[in-house]
């Protein structure tokens, strides 16, 4: 396939897979919820190697994570009421 194939008309890009998505952002803040928690016994170790890096980037993960949880259950919240709006119009 070269460059561009999928961009100039003679291939059409696949339909987006769906799932669940707030189970999927879940699993993953919670992963790295379970990472921070087992790194922060050994903070020490980390920080007198110059690695102290790893634990509070399992912190923000699980932060942002946190938020794609809010924003996700927000989205899907926000489309099933376009779908009933959509519903009542039609009948």
């Amino acid at each position: 396939m070269r460059w561009g194939e999928w961009t100039n008309g003679k291939r059409e890009a696949p339909e987006p897979l769906e799932g669940d998505v707030g189970a999927t952002v879940l699993v993953g803040t919670v992963v790295w919820a379970a990472l921070f928690v087992a790194q922060v016994p050994f903070y020490g170790w980390y920080a007198d190697h110059g690695h102290d890096w790893f634990i509070w980037t399992c912190l923000v993960g699980t932060g942002l994570g946190l938020f794609g949880l809010w924003y996700a259950r927000r989205r899907e919240a926000a489309l099933r009421a376009q779908a009933a709006r959509q519903r009542d119009q039609d009948d």
